[in-house]
């Protein structure tokens, strides 16, 4: 029987935005979330813009804390792959994969270790020794894939890197993932790859209005969801 390698009770937060030079407001992103995640399980994320998926991710990888409730690792911290943030642009994209290991809890040997293996994986060839400023946003999705890919963890929090990049390292990518949930890891999947997610997860969390509106059958929901009201 699989046990939770995740758990989330009753999660809050916002935002503080200025609203004038002396004055602030609250934002709400999350309000009261409560969900668990299994071990090797894949949940998929599904929700309109503004929802709160990435925050979500950013809180389930300890990046930001919650106002409220807490998140329960039981396995350590996830590795959060996500275009926004992570990288330094100033150095190469060779630099950038072992400062980028390193911020996501892996020892610096057990990512020279596998560091040829990332780079091949990249297809950036002599580019990986490039500064990550010069890089496409196609680039940076590639290099950080890469290393998120290999890097040995149980629990994978991926947000919107799938259709990044051209077709071949698209389909790179989610024969990669694939292997992942083969292996049995926990994979958390934040799309708008609707057929994807249906083929990917064994559950769909569906976030609106910053509050969960279901959890269950990834068919279901996603019919559901394509309704022309959403």
């Amino acid at each position: 029987m699989t046990k939770p390698i995740l758990s989330v009770n009753n999660l809050h937060l916002s935002y503080r935005r200025r609203t004038g030079l002396w004055s602030t407001s609250s934002h709400k992103v999350l309000n009261g979330l409560t969900f668990d995640l299994m071990e090797g399980e894949t949940l998929g994320i599904l929700g309109n813009n503004g929802a709160g998926k990435s925050s979500l991710l950013l809180v389930l990888a300890g990046v930001i804390k919650p106002d409220a409730g807490e998140v329960i690792h039981n396995d350590g911290y996830p590795l959060l792959l996500s275009l926004q943030g992570g990288l330094d642009i100033r150095l190469s994209g060779y630099d950038n994969l072992i400062f980028c290991g390193m911020l996501s809890g892996c020892r610096k040997a057990a990512i020279l270790e596998n560091i040829d293996a990332i780079c091949e994986f990249s297809g950036l060839g002599k580019a990986i020794y490039d500064p990550v400023i010069t890089y496409s946003s196609g680039m940076r999705a590639r290099l950080m894939f890469s290393l998120a890919i290999h890097l040995d963890r149980n629990v994978l929090l991926i947000d919107e890197m799938l259709g990044v990049g051209d077709a071949e390292f698209s389909q790179k990518s989610s024969d990669a993932i694939r292997e992942k949930i083969s292996a049995h890891r926990s994979v958390v999947l934040v799309s708008h790859n609707l057929p994807f997610l249906k083929e990917m997860c064994n559950r769909l969390l569906w976030i609106e209005n910053q509050e969960i509106r279901a959890l269950g059958d990834p068919q279901q929901l996603i019919d559901e969801y394509k309704q022309p009201h959403h």
